[in-house]
């Protein structure tokens, strides 16, 4: 899971850069910090924690954020831990 995390914010980070911004700050979750925080501390981010964003996190430009439509990308953990559930419903059923 971890990996997969790390390829997918690499991917929002560049999509961003791609459109002319600087992505510096990332809105976390606490549940989506919980499963992938130890991520987070390989980029050069500003981290604030969101209660309410729950298992989902956004990847920003601070200096855009509420200007622009596009300024900040969403990512979630969500998909992973369903998966993650399935593979162990499907280990206890056998």
């Amino acid at each position: 899971m971890r990996e997969e995390i790390k390829e997918i914010l690499e991917a929002k980070i560049k999509e961003l850069k791609d459109e002319g911004l600087n992505p510096d700050i990332i809105l976390a979750g606490s549940d989506f910090l919980l499963y992938a925080g130890d991520v987070l501390v390989d980029y050069n981010l500003k981290i604030y924690e969101i209660e309410d964003l729950g298992y989902d996190a956004v990847i920003a430009d601070s200096q855009t954020l509420g200007l622009m439509k596009k300024a900040s990308r969403r990512i979630s953990v969500d998909p992973f831990l369903k998966e993650k559930e399935k593979e162990v419903w499907k280990e206890l059923r056998v």
